[in-house]
């Protein structure tokens, strides 16, 4: 049983008990949250797609954590001008566990 759902402007595929991390969502942890922009469900084998949505179809999922992610390093250089530029940054993630897709 997996549904296809539309998280903070993101597709991902999720099963329930599931822990994922989305970009950072607007809730305190321990907080419920559900997302009703599902764009395919399946349960065991029947397979419902929506146009471009379900109607009625909903996934709840728990907050656990807010966090940020691994640091990534942005380098730019130009050969023979002596131009470099190093920057970094971190993303501002969410720990989600997925409860329930009804």
């Amino acid at each position: 049983m997996y549904a296809i759902v539309d998280i903070a402007g993101q597709q991902m595929k999720v099963q329930e008990n599931q822990k994922l991390f989305v970009n950072r969502l607007e809730a305190e942890e321990g907080a419920t949250v559900e997302f009703d922009h599902v764009l395919l469900k399946d349960l065991d084998g029947q397979v419902q797609v929506g146009t471009p949505v379900l109607s009625g179809a909903k996934v709840t999922a728990k907050v656990l954590s807010h966090l940020k992610g691994d640091k990534v390093i942005i380098f730019k250089k130009k050969r023979r001008k002596g131009y470099r530029k190093r920057n970094g940054f971190r993303a501002s993630l969410t720990e989600i566990q997925i409860e329930k897709i009804a």
